[in-house]
This record gives structure tokens, sequence and C-alpha cells, in this order.
């Protein structure tokens, strides 16, 4: 018996092997170059069922919890036929959605469940990519020309679907054009903290959507969002025939509703942990952005980087973009003066009021109604006013001055 103990136990060590191989990590591959969303969503699963175990697979999976969230988003406003107002000042309604014929009728409801369901799976990408060691070795390869998320819930990944394809439509041809065959970046741990920072980032705007009750806005001027969606100024107010397809600028009608939607932003305050929790993802967006930068300059390999630090020499083949100490030194230096703002050191100015500044830390925390005009002319600011340091337009120029002829804001959108 004890013979017979012995030999199943050696069988059981000489079968471990075999079942590591059978174990081994599944390919990233599979995830970033699926041509189907069911495809993706299969590689998306395996990769997370081995996250706990495999940085590598955190890191894949997180960055695909990402994309998913875009595809959220996309998804909901395709199924009742957005039309993208291709404005910045609406940045969460730039995503370049396709023409839906037969759009769903959409209620304020579901535009919050959409919200909702979108802000959820950043949360659950951020926490995946926070779950990646710091001294994880990563080097993943990615092609941004085969990378892509379904626009048009038609369970297909199309070349028009692309990542690159995506931010040409965002940057409205700010994205350098090139021949390449291929868009590839190695992708390391640097870029994972950069990613974590874009989900944070967009989990403040969505939650501070979601801290207010903007049906009146909804009820109002969605219309131009949503031009055949049944919402309930549409009979009144849609051209006959749709007006899709023009920008804000381009289109009488369009131009008029934006201004009902900005005279329409007061919005009162239902779930105010979300505005505060906007404030603490913006923090922790800063706080990554700083380990990122620590990492990349940390580094000393120069292999197709998303993000080259000074020590790394060549334009990023997408932007066309080189980054020197200069513009490093720069950006740490936005870092603080955001993050002195968002925690009340620093007050920011209001051009009518000279000697008292606003509290940013205190208008998330201790949040009151959000009216836009209000807040530009002064009485909605009011509350928050104090007197201390204040920002001065010197101080920010300073800052801008270090980015040249491309600019603060190209830079900061690339940086995060």
């Amino acid at each position: 018996m004890k013979r017979l103990s012995r030999l199943v136990v050696s069988a059981v060590f000489l079968l471990l092997p075999l079942a590591s191989a059978s174990a081994a990590a599944p390919d990233p591959a599979a995830l970033f170059e699926a041509r189907t969303v069911a495809d993706r969503d299969g590689a998306l699963a395996a990769l997370e069922a081995a996250a706990a175990s495999d940085p590598a697979s955190a890191y894949a999976a997180g960055a695909g919890e990402f994309f998913t969230a875009l595809e959220i988003l996309a998804g909901g406003l395709h199924r009742h036929g957005f039309d993208s107002p291709q404005s910045f000042m609406l940045p969460l309604m730039r995503l370049p959605v396709p023409d839906n014929p037969n759009p769903e009728p959409l209620t304020y409801e579901q535009f919050r469940a959409i919200l909702t369901a979108f802000r959820d799976r950043l949360e659950k990408s951020a926490a995946t990519l926070g779950s990646v060691p710091a001294d994880a070795d990563i080097g993943m390869v990615i092609d941004l020309g085969r990378l892509g998320i379904d626009l048009n819930e038609d369970g297909q990944i199309a070349p028009d679907e692309s990542a690159v394809a995506i931010m040409a439509a965002l940057s409205r041809g700010s994205v350098q054009d090139t021949a390449a065959p291929t868009l590839a970046f190695r992708f390391d741990r640097a870029d994972g903290y950069w990613l974590r920072g874009y989900a944070e980032f967009l989990m403040a705007q969505a939650d501070f959507w979601l801290a207010h009750d903007f049906k009146n806005t909804f009820d109002g001027s969605f219309h131009m969002l949503f031009p055949r969606a049944k919402l309930p100024l549409q009979d009144t107010l849609v051209p006959l025939d749709g007006g899709m397809n023009g920008s804000i600028f381009s289109s009488e009608w369009r131009f008029a509703d934006f201004i009902s939607l900005v005279h329409l932003i007061n919005w009162p305050v239902v779930e105010p942990e979300r505005r505060q929790a906007a404030r603490r993802h913006l923090i922790e967006m800063i706080r990554l952005s700083r380990e990122d930068w620590k990492a990349i300059r940390a580094e000393t390999d120069n292999d197709r980087e998303w993000l080259p630090g000074p020590q790394q020499k060549g334009a990023n083949l997408l932007t066309g973009l080189e980054v020197g100490e200069e513009q490093v030194q720069a950006w740490l230096a936005a870092l603080t003066m955001a993050e002195d703002l968002l925690e009340g050191r620093t007050l920011l100015p209001h051009f009518r009021i000279a000697d008292k500044g606003i509290n940013m830390k205190r208008f998330f925390d201790e949040p009151k109604p959000f009216d836009l005009v209000l807040s530009i002319t002064g009485p909605a600011i009011a509350p928050y006013l104090e007197s201390g340091k204040i920002l001065t337009g010197e101080e920010f120029d300073q800052i801008q001055r270090q980015f040249g002829g491309a600019g603060f804001l190209t830079f900061a959108l690339w940086f995060n």
C-alpha cells in the first residue's frame, strides 16, 4: 500500500509540468486583433480569468475593459441614433458613431443607465490595471490599426472602427498621416499608468453628470444629439430632414439648441457622493500621471514608445510629436498647479472678482445646484469664494510657452 501511495505521488509530480503547460497564460493578441465581438469577448474573459496570477494578463485585461467601456458608450449612443455635435465642449459626446437609420426611442432614465454602465466598466478597468505589480516587466506590442471596438453594434470590428480611425475622428485631423504598413507600439508598464489615468479622467466626467438631475436639459435640448429618438421636442424643433451630420456651429437649428442646452444647465444635486468622487478621480489621475512620467524617465530602451521620454529620441508615429525635458518639466508643473486647485491650496480666479477666488475642493465636496450661466456670470460660485492665493494668468502662460507650436492642449490630451 505504501508503495502504491509513493507511485501516485510520483505520478502527480511528473504530471505537474504538463498541467502548468496546459494552463499557460492566454495570448493578448487574440484580444487586440479580434475581428468579431464574440472572439474579443472570449479572449477578454480568458485574460480576466488569468489576471490574478499573471501580470501580463491583468495588464491586457485592464486595457480590454477600458476599450469595451468605450464600446458600451458608443453602442448605447448608436442604438438611439446619436449624431455627434463635433464639439470639444461636449467631450463625452464626440465618439464617431455611425448613422443609425432605425434608432430606438430614448428616455432620460435610459441615458443615465448608459452613462452608469460606461462609468462602471471604466472603474473595473482601473482596478484591473491597478492590480499589476509596480515592478512587473510588461512589454506588449499592439497595432492600433487592428485594435478596435464595435461602434454600430453589428458584432464586427471593422477597419473603420479601429483605434487609429477613432482617434483621427476625435482629433479632427491632428493625428499624423503615415504610410507605415502598421501602427504598432510597444506598451509597457508606464503606459498602464497612462491608461488608468484616462479611465479616472472619464469617470470624473461621468460621475459629474450623474451627480445631478439633468432631465430638463435632456428634455429641452438633447434632440440635437438624438434627432430621431422620439425626445419631447423632436416633432417641434428638429427639421423634417433630420438635420444630420453637422457640427453645432454649421447649422442654425443645432446652434439654437446648443444655446438652449447651456441655458438649461441648472442641475439640482441628486447624488452628492458622485460629485465628491469626481474630484477624487481627478486627484488620482494626477497621481498616476506622475507615476507614468517617473516610469518613462527610468526606461533605458527605445522601442516603439507610445509616450517617449526625453532620453528616447524620435517622434511618436501617430502624433508626430517629440518630447523634450522642457515639456516634461512644464507638464509636472501643470500637474502641481491642477492638484493645488483641486485641493483648495490655490484658488481659481473669476474675471469679475479681484480679491477672492473659487475654492474648487469645496465646489466638489460641498455640492450645490450647478448652474453654468450663473457660474460664468458669478452668482452660482459666490458660495465657494475665499481669500487666499489665486492662480494668475502669468503662471499658466509660463507653462504654456514650454509646449511651443503644438500647444499645451495637444500635449495635454496626449500626456493625460
